[in-house]
């Protein structure tokens, strides 16, 4: 557990294997089963039961007051039920994020071979031109295709491709809401809260409480990039939301021009290029930040259109089962959430026979 600093309260249950803990800020806590098993302990500190001392700079908790906490708790079967049903969600959010990754991986690396490395799929047209019609389906650039020098770029780029700005596929920032229309209530999206493709939390706040810059308007399909600090990675493709979703201007919101763009703007403006050129192009002392234009003015290989629209067929079954996984984990996180809390205290139970 972590006791001050980094994330206060952060508990996992170490599994046996060799390790050496340096960091004073982390506590050892050696539980013995025969009174109460591991994973109701571990969902037990999920509630945050101590209280937090503030400190000169941080808060903390002290060790003392982790050895006076006294456990409510009930008999063993009953715990171990309850950790079975809590830890049975969180293996199930876990298993999602897991397939997400793997998914997103994929079509990253797909994005990576056709436009980066122009290995996609050679047509017959361009197969027939080089003489060789049985090289159709084959990769590009592998397969002998013809590459021209781009004097914008400074590299070879495919027969028939041009030079451009990831720009020229989306539009940026181009729904705001106006003094007149703003509604009674908003569901808030933010920088903390958004993070390497996901949207964590969504805010419900009454137009008094919104902060100012709650200001964009988001709509699914769009790409947002947090403009403060690029390398935090606060970025996200906007799913299908049953409302109107509402995001801070510290995001720069790009929206594709068709829905094919989705998958190809959302995977080139968030790739590692171009974050670490956002990175090093931020501005300030305290919070580094760049114009929301400069976002998608990323210079690339322009490719045909068929091709991008290739590139929607190929990958858009997978972005839509991430957002459906995504949709699932929220909905088994608010239930465990609910869960936790009435388990703990005996206000729901398991349906356990105890002896």
């Amino acid at each position: 557990m972590i006791s001050a600093a980094g994330t206060l309260g952060k508990t996992v249950i170490y599994n046996g294997s060799p390790s050496y803990f340096q960091d004073s800020n982390i506590v050892w806590i050696a539980n013995d089963e025969s009174k109460i098993c591991n994973s109701f302990l571990y969902y037990y500190y999920q509630t945050k039961p101590w209280q937090t001392t503030s400190g000169s700079t941080i808060n903390r908790i002290y060790n003392e007051d982790l050895r006076s906490l006294e456990i409510q708790h009930p008999g063993l079967p009953t715990q171990k039920k309850i950790g079975t049903v809590l830890t049975a969600l969180d293996a199930k959010i876990e298993l999602n994020n897991r397939i997400n990754a793997e998914l997103e991986g994929m079509a990253k690396l797909l994005y990576d071979y056709w436009f980066v490395q122009f290995d996609f799929p050679m047509t017959a047209a361009q197969a027939a031109a080089l003489g060789k019609p049985h090289l159709t389906g084959h990769p590009y650039r592998a397969s002998d295709g013809k590459m021209i020098y781009n004097e914008t770029l400074k590299r070879d780029i495919p027969e028939g491709w041009t030079d451009g700005l990831m720009a020229n596929f989306c539009s940026l920032n181009s729904k705001s809401w106006g003094r007149d229309d703003y509604p009674t209530k908003i569901h808030y999206v933010d920088l903390a809260n958004t993070k390497n493709g996901r949207i964590n939390q969504v805010f419900t706040l009454r137009k008094e409480d919104a902060p100012s810059r709650a200001q964009r308007m988001l709509r699914a399909g769009d790409t947002i990039i947090g403009t403060v600090r690029p390398e935090n990675c606060s970025f996200a493709c906007v799913p299908i939301f049953e409302k109107q979703l509402t995001g801070s201007t510290g995001f720069a919101v790009l929206t594709p021009n068709t829905p094919i763009h989705r998958e190809f703007n959302y995977i080139g403006l968030t790739s590692e290029f171009n974050i670490k050129r956002l990175s090093v192009i931020a501005s300030g002392a305290a919070y580094p930040a760049v114009n929301p234009e400069a976002v998608a003015a990323m210079q690339m290989a322009i490719p045909p259109m068929h091709l991008v629209e290739a590139f929607h067929q190929a990958t858009s079954a997978s972005f839509n089962l991430i957002e459906n996984n995504n949709q699932q984990n929220q909905e088994l996180t608010q239930l465990r959430d609910w869960l936790l809390p009435m388990l703990m205290n005996g206000q729901v139970t398991v349906g356990t026979n105890e002896r």
